[in-house]
């Protein structure tokens, strides 16, 4: 029998506010629901403050099989809210509360062996704009048996040293095209390509996996010294928040499960697509969907 993938997610933990509602949200939250949703055993590293959106943030991981024991609560800080404006392509800006209580992840015993234990750990840069967590997440990828780097650039909230030196830590690292283009130019590649400047990322990095996402084009995935692609699927956009975390879980779910990545990146690009055609991050989705969307679908 098959043994158990178990993954770790770091950061963020908030609420999404839109114009007329709130939605859970935070990029390691919504990877985390997801990778529980595909049958991982997953723990969140995060902070709350002692209020009813932190309540409420730990009421649904725990109802989504989430193990919450490294989520600390702090009394001087809010839980994270973002403010988020849609445009009318339903793509997402943010104004991100700082500080929040997840500015604030303090090392612990805790979370140092629930780390050390796993089978993947999952970061992001947003996490590490305060120093306190910044120098959690350090600690913690030197503990870290496999290091998967979500870049995910949120202005202002990201240096360029920051940016270089969480990407070396990587084994795993997923951009989408315009970070990937921001971060090569940062390293003065001279590359023209979007799979020449992959590669150029891997050799940097010296990383095993780079995957970029295309937005409604789809996915590279580089594998193996192999490209794959998925040209993505044709969907009536509602809003997509969200969506690339999804993508992220479902990719990592699949390789880390030994799928062939081909059918890894058509994978997750359907479950990304049914997310955007969604509202909100982290709609449910059964394996019969997912199935379904990925026969009935054709690429564009």
């Amino acid at each position: 029998m098959k043994k158990k993938l178990t993954g770790v997610c770091f950061g963020e933990i908030l609420f999404d506010i839109f114009l007329e509602h709130k939605k859970i949200g935070g990029a390691p939250l919504n990877v985390a629901s997801r990778l529980s949703s595909l049958g991982i055993d997953v723990a969140m590293i995060s902070a709350i403050g002692n209020d009813t959106n932190g309540k409420e943030l730990t009421e649904y991981l725990n109802g989504v099989g989430i193990n919450t024991t490294a989520i600390q609560l702090k009394e001087n800080y809010p839980t994270g809210v973002v403010n988020v404006i849609l445009n009318e392509k339903g793509n997402a800006s943010y104004d991100i509360n700082y500080p929040s209580a997840w500015d604030k992840i303090e090392l612990s015993n805790v979370n140092t062996s629930i780390v050390a234990e796993a089978d993947f750990f999952v970061y992001g840069s947003l996490s590490s704009r305060d120093a306190v967590s910044r120098n959690t997440l350090d600690e913690l990828l030197k503990v870290a048996k496999y290091k998967i780097f979500d870049v995910n650039l949120r202005s202002p909230h990201y240096t360029k040293k920051n940016i270089l030196e969480l990407l070396q830590a990587a084994n795993f690292i997923k951009f989408n095209d315009e970070e990937l283009n921001e971060i090569c130019e940062d390293l003065h590649s001279n590359k023209k390509s979007l799979e020449q400047n992959i590669k150029f990322i891997a050799k940097e990095t010296n990383t095993e996996i780079v995957c970029v996402t295309l937005g409604s084009h789809g996915a590279v995935l580089y594998c193996n010294d192999r490209f794959y692609h998925n040209c993505g699927f044709k969907v009536n956009v509602v809003d997509t928040v969200g969506s690339g975390d999804s993508f992220l879980a479902s990719l990592i779910t699949k390789l880390l499960s030994g799928e062939d990545p081909q059918y890894a990146i058509n994978f997750a690009s359907a479950i990304g697509a049914i997310v955007a055609q969604n509202e909100g991050a982290n709609p449910v989705i059964s394996s019969f969907e997912i199935e379904e969307f990925l026969s009935g679908f054709s690429q564009k």
